[in-house]
This record gives structure tokens, sequence and C-alpha cells, in this order.
């Protein structure tokens, strides 16, 4: 979601001395250590590995494998051909008395050999299904019989009650995309938003660059990728996210909301109780792989490499480059609640503590009176400072306060138990939301600990919301995790009557140890300084959020369109309308369909999509003619998205190859000219991915409200997206208030217009489509849009689709 921010605001420091190109050591110990750092992953979870990577056999089919030989051997039959005799000969000879023990040993090394190399072949063929893509190219609706045989054999080979890691040795690899095809859609990418002139320069830099250097770059991109698990992930996680030395909040954070339109109690320390209970099932599941993998069409699944870092993780400031630090366990949490920081026991020696003993930890914390130390209120705003800054105070705060910031960076997670409200409110729901998202995305700067992977923000009203840091996973990782957390805590834990916890508190349990920090005076100016930037960073930044209850998904659907790309094209429409121009528009899609892929990027700012907004403008066009474009940009986009999934899209690979021309000390124009670019509108879909955790039928108002990001740029949105069930859609806009040329707000209201004048089109398309039947037009379906016609505004009264 944020990563288009760090994507732009990258400058690799490289640090090597080498020198010139001849076989470039320095780029080749790069390839050379990514490959390692693939390799140290797969020991450090061997055990994981060896239970998922015999999937989708099983240790038991082993078992069975070793007693029919045995079966068979007694039976005097050999359906080794003779070679456990071989394997017998081998074997030392321990006397006449053991020869029946030989002859086990024997037939179990067969039976373990056979059983590898099965496994190895199902690991290969499943592999090689996997690759195909063909599947993602069918048009919308429609399956040809290639596909429907790829996926009947990927149900045979894929086995059955698959963990959460079992197909990750059968995935591909990210395939680097042939570099002439990569320079031509840049080209066809920047066509709509460049001047003739500009056009044309670009244009000569990339025939340059392809005549120069493209096949010298594309060489070393080949070599990682047959050494490495993924030939650009590493890098992107590395010099995007960790090379970054700007502050973490607003440009690479985060957030998610609660439910929207209900507070299942409004006891702050029983939500917080349960809200914890939940998160760390969601752990013990995790480390039991008993989460299911992720399956496009029920079937193709999706790496699941990011999930591994969810709980007991940090982001480790360093100076140039900071590190991700993961513990395999913590038993705590840490709390902190009006300027002070406590570590809450989760567990005692017969487990998790129930929400009920959870909620009584939080109320002592709650309502313990001591006041904040001098300069610990505002502590945390030094993980709101930049990198550089933070990594020198934090080597004095280690010296200082070890054990008090071992207890926070050694923490399962952050949990920040505020004193004010937030959540839609009606006496005034727009300012109410936007509030609400500001508190989750910055805070009041120093009461969030950046750092961690995430942080739970518990309302003084029972509201929650998520705090994320992205450098670790992407959106749909801790996406799913948070499905999880609200479901369970409303649904399954719930709320006895008076909104406390159900259960019994447990008196016997020791209080929250309370940190003490022993701050030394050079670090008070750090932590002024600090507090002032996270102030003045979290003012300027201008949040709108608002629900779509107009129409939603299922309003798309009828009409056989693509959600995502219906919104990406109204929203090509509002932006214009609030800008006059057309800009380079980042939406992030991901590739997981590939070992440790995480996300590429859709140029959705094409060709078709001005077209159809110069349509929308020009009121000498017809709205059938609008209505075609339409559909000649949606299929446009959707072929930039499926390529962007396939591993074929442009900006991850153009990004592997400005690192390796700085790896290489090269200097390419075009590269640089790519790298240059500014994304002033950046979008992310958030998907809802367990649906069957919400009866959105029973329950509708159920159903989270997703969340957003920081804008990309100075003078652009951030604009993130949820379909609320099948009949809303929630954005969530973000931009700068130093900016004179944006306004979130402003931006909203086109948004809600662009929506409406794209389905008036439907509309009208669907009028005169009964006329041309003959039928009788007077009344409206209820799937009209009453007294809306294209550049109208919609009355407020308007009823729903």
């Amino acid at each position: 979601m944020a990563e288009a921010h760090q994507a732009v605001g990258f400058r690799p420091s490289l640090t090597s001395d080498a020198g010139e190109v001849e076989l470039s050591a320095p780029m080749l110990q790069e390839i050379y250590l990514s490959g390692l750092r693939s390799w140290k992953r797969h020991l450090s979870r061997f055990w994981n590995d060896f239970l998922t990577g015999v999937f989708p056999a099983s240790p038991l089919s082993w078992l069975f494998l070793f007693s029919a030989i045995q079966l068979a051997w007694f039976l005097q039959l050999d359906p080794s051909l003779g070679l456990m005799e071989k394997i017998k000969e081998l074997l030392p000879d321990w006397g006449g008395q053991h020869h029946r023990l030989r002859g086990v040993l024997a037939a179990a090394l067969f039976a373990s050999c056979l059983w590898g190399a099965l496994i190895f072949t199902l690991h290969v063929a499943l592999r090689l299904l996997l690759s195909y893509h063909g599947w993602l190219l069918q048009p919308h609706g429609a399956m040809s019989s290639r596909t429907k045989t790829w996926l009947a054999l990927v149900r045979i080979f894929s086995g059955r009650r698959p963990m959460l890691f079992s197909y990750q040795r059968s995935l591909p690899r990210q395939p680097v995309p042939s570099v002439q095809d990569t320079v031509r859609k840049y080209l066809e990418s920047v066509r709509p938003v460049l001047s003739d002139e500009d056009f044309d320069w670009t244009a000569a830099l990339a025939r340059e660059f392809l005549r120069l250097q493209a096949s010298l770059l594309q060489w070393y991109l080949q070599l990682k990728s047959w050494w490495a698990s993924n030939y650009v992930s590493d890098w992107w996680e590395e010099f995007v996210y960790l090379r970054s030395r700007n502050s973490l909040m607003v440009n690479s954070n985060y957030y998610m909301m609660d439910f929207l339109y209900v507070t299942p109690t409004p006891v702050q320390a029983a939500r917080a109780g349960n809200a914890v209970h939940a998160l760390l099932l969601y752990r013990h599941r995790l480390n039991r792989q008993e989460i299911l993998p992720t399956l496009l069409m029920g079937m193709r699944p999706l790496c699941s490499a990011q999930y591994e870092k969810i709980f007991n993780t940090t982001r480790i400031p360093g100076v140039h480059k900071d590190h991700i630090r993961h513990l395999r366990d913590s038993r705590h949490v840490a709390v902190f609640h009006r300027g002070r920081f406590f570590r809450l026991g989760t567990h005692t020696q017969s487990g998790l503590l129930s929400p009920r003993a959870l909620e009584q930890q939080f109320q002592r914390i709650l309502d313990d009176p001591s006041p904040a130390c001098p300069h610990e209120e505002h502590l945390a705003a030094l993980t709101a400072a930049p990198r550089d800054m933070w990594a020198q105070v934090r080597r004095s705060l280690k010296t200082q306060a070890q054990e008090a910031l071992e207890a926070v960076e050694g923490a399962a997670f952050f949990v920040s138990l505020d004193s004010e409200p937030a959540g839609l409110t009606r006496e005034d729901p727009a300012a109410s939301l936007d509030a609400y998202a500001h508190a989750l995305l910055a805070g009041r700067g120093h009461d969030r600990w950046f750092d961690k992977s995430f942080s739970l923000i518990v309302f003084s009203n029972g509201k929650l919301g998520l705090s994320v840091e992205h450098s670790w996973a992407d959106c749909p990782i801790s996406g799913h995790m948070w499905e999880f957390t609200l479901a369970t805590e409303c649904f399954q834990l719930g709320y006895a009557a008076d909104g406390h916890c159900k259960g019994h508190p447990d008196l016997s349990l020791p209080q929250p140890q309370r940190l003490h920090w022993d701050l030394p005076d050079k670090i008070h100016l750090s932590i002024s300084l600090a507090l002032r930037g996270a102030k003045t960073l979290s003012g300027n930044i201008d949040c709108h959020v608002f629900p779509f209850s107009h129409f939603g998904k299922s309003f798309i659907k009828r009409w056989h369109l693509s959600s995502d790309s219906f919104i990406q094209m109204a929203l090509q429409l509002a932006y214009f309308r609030d800008r006059g121009q057309f800009c380079l528009t980042y939406e992030s899609t991901m590739t997981r369909l590939f070992l440790e892929g995480r996300t590429e990027t859709v140029r959705s700012c094409t060709r078709e999509a001005c077209n159809f907004v110069r349509a929308m403008e020009d009121k000498e066009k017809t709205d059938p003619q609008c209505l075609a474009l339409f559909r000649l940009a949606v299929d446009k986009h959707q072929a930039l998205l499926k390529a962007a999934m396939s591993g074929q899209g442009v900006d991850r690979h153009l990004f592997a190859l400005y690192i390796v021309s700085q790896f290489l000390h090269l200097q390419s124009p075009f590269l640089d000219q790519v790298h240059s670019e500014q994304w002033q509108l950046a979008t992310s879909q958030i998907p809802v991915q367990q649906i069957h955790l919400f009866d959105v039928h029973s329950y509708p108002d159920y159903v989270s409200s997703g969340g957003g990001f920081g804008p990309a740029d100075d003078h652009g949105y951030g604009v993130s997206y949820i379909f609320m069930g099948d009949d809303v859609i929630t954005f969530h806009i973000s931009s700068k208030k130093s900016s004179t040329r944006t306004d979130s707000h402003r931006l909203g209201q086109h948004i809600e217009d662009a929506l409406l004048d794209v389905a008036a089109l439907f509309q009208e398309g669907q009028r005169l489509k009964r006329r041309g039947l003959g039928e009788d037009d007077s009344g409206h379906s209820r799937d009209s849009l009453p007294c809306h016609t294209r550049g109208s505004r919609a009355p407020t009264t308007a009823t729903n689709f």
C-alpha cells in the first residue's frame, strides 16, 4: 500500500569500493549473498520444511511404502529388482544374528529413496503445472478446455489438507521478463502523460539503453534468478524499505480500521483483552501451520513466505541501513498508556491467558495512577524520526535502558491504549471518520512504536485499529490476520451482557511490569527534535474516509466487469476533474504466484483510460460512445493487471536493472529517468480474503472498513478502497495540507461523482436496450440511478442500488 512512496524515494547507498565493470566482483558477491540468504531461510525453518516439503505426500505414506516392501519381501517378492540386495552388500556385516536387521535397513533405505523420488516427481510436476498462467488470460467468466484440464491436473497433484507452507517448494520462481518487452511497455505507459517532445527524448534514451547497457544488466539478473529464490524481492525489501532514511510514520506505515458501524463493547480493557487473545490465537495457528494457504480459484496457491514475520518482529534502525529482527517466540506484549510503558505477560505455565484475564491486566494498567517519567511520554517519537538519527540515539538508549528497550522490541507486538475515543459518530460522521484515520496513521507522533511489525490501537470507547510497518510484508498478509482477529474476538469469543470479556478474572496474576527508562541528558534534545518533526509530519496529513453506498460490487458484477478495473477508471476520471490533467498512476498488485513474490505496479493511466476520460468530459460524445471507450479501458487495465501478476510487469524489472547498474557503476540516463518519476496518484485495493468469517447478509454492519496510507508525492494522493459486502465501497484518501494542488475532500467528491457518472452510462445503456426491444421504459428497475445524468451532481437522497 504505502510502497509507492518508498519506491520513488529510495537512493541506493552501495558502499563497495570495487572499480570497473570487468566481471564486477561486488555484483557477483551480491548475487551470491542473495542466494545465501535464501538458503539460510530454508535452513532456519528446516523442520517445517520437512513436514511441508514432502507434501502432497506425508510421513505416513513412507510408512505405508515401507510396510508394503516388507510384505512383498516376506512373500519372497523383490519389488526393488535386486537393488535391496545391492544395498545389503554395502551395509556393514554385524554377524549372522543381525542378518534380518540388515534386511530391514536395506528395505528402509530403498523405501526412502523411492519415496523421495516420488515426492521429487510430484514437486516437479506441480511446479510445471503452476508455471502455467494461461488461466489468467482467459476472458472474464470463460474457461477453455485447456484451462479445465490444467485445473484437473493441479487438483490431482496438489494433495489434500495442505498446511500453510505446503506449496512453497512447488511454487515457480519469478521470471525475468524480456528487457525489450519491458522497455516497450514502459514507453507505452508514459505516452499519455508526456508531451510529444518529452516522449521522443525518453524514447531516444530507451533506444540507447537497449543498445549499450541492457544486455549486460539483464545477464546479471538472469544469473541471480537461477541462484536466488527471487530475482527482485530481497532487493525490494532492502533498497526500498530498509535503506530508506525517511521517517516510517506516514511515509512507510499504513493503517487498518475496525468495523465501521458497530463497536462490540465500549469497555476499552475488554476490547483489548479479546483482541490480544484473538491475535495470539492466530499466532498459535500460524506456528502450527494450521492457517490454510491462500488459493486463487480455490486451486492456485500463493506464496506464504511473508506470514513468517507477522509476530515477534521489529525493524531495528541502523546507520545507512535498517535490519529486521525476528524472534521465534515472545510471551508478552508491550503496552503504552498515558506516556508510560508496560510489559504485559500473555502466558502462564498453563498456556495463553484467557480474554478475561487479559482484560484484568489491561484494566490494571488503565487504573495505574503513576505519572510518566520526564521525557518518557514522548520517547516513542524517536521511532518516527529519520532513521539515521534514531539509529544513533538508540545506541545510547540500548546502553542506558537495555532492559526496557528489549521488552518493547522483543514483544509479540505493541499495544497503545489511547485516552481519546475514535470512530464514526452520528453528530459528525465525516469529520469523525477522518479523525479516526489520522489517529491510526500518525496518532500524536509519540504514542506508537513505529518499528514494531504492527501496533494494536485501542481507543477509550472500545474502537480498534492497526498501524502496520511495511517492510516485513504487504497488506494482504496483515489484512488476513486482521480479518481473523475481528471475526474471532466478536463472534467466537464474544462479550458478556455488561460488555466485559466472558469468563472470570485471575487475581493471582502479578501486576503488569512498569518499564523504567534511564534516559541520559543527551537524549532529551533528540526526543524533543523527533517530537517536533513527528508533529509537523502528522499535522501535514489530510485524511478523508467515506463509505460510498449508492452501489457496490454486486452492481458492477452484473455488468460482467472487473470491480477493480471499474474503480480504477473512475479514479482516472476523478483525478482529471480534480487536477485537469493526467498523471502516472501506481496501483499495487501481488506477485505471490511465485516463490517469495511481493508486489508489482499496474500503471493504470493508459491511453485507453485517457480516451474514456476525455469522452466523458466532451458533451458532444454520446453515452454509448463513452460506454464503448470505458469497456476498452477496462479491458486494457485487466490485461496489464494479469501481466503484472504473471511476472510480466514493468516496474520491478526496471528497478532490478537499476540496482544492477548501481552495483556496476554504470550510468544509464534511461534508468535514471525511470527512477526519477513521481507517482501523484498511488492506489491500492484492500482485498477481503476470508468472506466465510463474516455473514454479510445477516450482519451487514460487521465488516472491516479497510485502511489507508500516506501519499507517495508531496503534491499527490494516496487512495485505497475496499468492497464492504456487496453494496458499499469505502475509500481512504490522503494528501498533504502543505500542497496547494491537493485536497482529500475535494478528490473524494470527484470520486463519488465519477462513480455515479460511470454507473449512469450503464443505466442509460440498459434503457436504450429496453427501448430497442420495445419494452416500457416508464418505470426504472431497482438498479437505476434516480435523477442522475452524466456530469451532474447526484442528489444526497438518492437511493442505493
